[in-house]
């Protein structure tokens, strides 16, 4: 395939998702939250912390860039709301309002608000989507709008269970030991973006 072929199909296979029925978006919103579920079952257990290490942020960052702001964002809620109510494919296949409530559920709602944001900017400003920019755009999604709300829920449930702690303990607790992970994730999400989006 030439490149101007290849850029081609990428721009109509984006329109065509863009285009695409309410139905049919429905649909990808919850392929994307089933997604979402199967790579939080990629875990990796830190025993300094009950935050563990999952691969689920980035089909959380992928949601934004392929459905955009609205129905990426709804994929997450699905996810949320259908873990919460029956499906138990939560990090370590778990599920119920106690996940929700508990130590993770402060980043459950960062999924959303980082999904809003990025399908936001993707869907805005197309220029956006090349690889560095998408960095950027993807690390603040990532270290700001998952974590702020995360390690904010952290330390209410923690506080919540009577336990003594510092900011710095929260911070080794919800945010250092998954940087490099992070990171990772964030140049997997902004490649994606660089291979699949056009950029015009």
């Amino acid at each position: 395939m030439s490149m101007n072929n290849y850029y081609s199909t990428r721009k109509n296979v984006f329109e065509r998702i863009q285009d695409a029925s309410t139905a049919t978006k429905l649909l990808m919103s919850l392929l994307m939250a089933c997604f979402t579920g199967l790579m939080a079952q990629v875990i990796i257990p830190l025993p300094w912390t009950s935050v563990p290490i999952t691969a689920q942020t980035f089909a959380v960052l992928c949601s934004g860039l392929f459905l955009g702001k609205k129905y990426g964002c709804l994929s997450q809620i699905l996810y949320i709301v259908l873990g919460v109510a029956f499906i138990p494919w939560f990090g370590g296949m778990t599920g119920g309002l106690e996940i929700l409530l508990g130590s993770t559920g402060g980043f459950l709602i960062g999924f959303i608000i980082a999904s809003y944001f990025i399908g936001y900017i993707s869907e805005k400003y197309a220029e956006a989507r090349s690889f560095r920019k998408m960095v950027a755009v993807i690390g603040i999604a990532n270290f700001a709008l998952i974590y702020i709300p995360g390690l904010a829920g952290l330390a209410l449930w923690m506080s919540l269970q009577g336990a003594t702690f510092t900011v710095v303990d929260i911070l080794m607790m919800g945010l250092v030991p998954f940087i490099v992970g992070d990171i990772v994730k964030i140049l997997a999400a902004a490649s994606v973006s660089k291979v699949f989006l056009p950029k015009d």
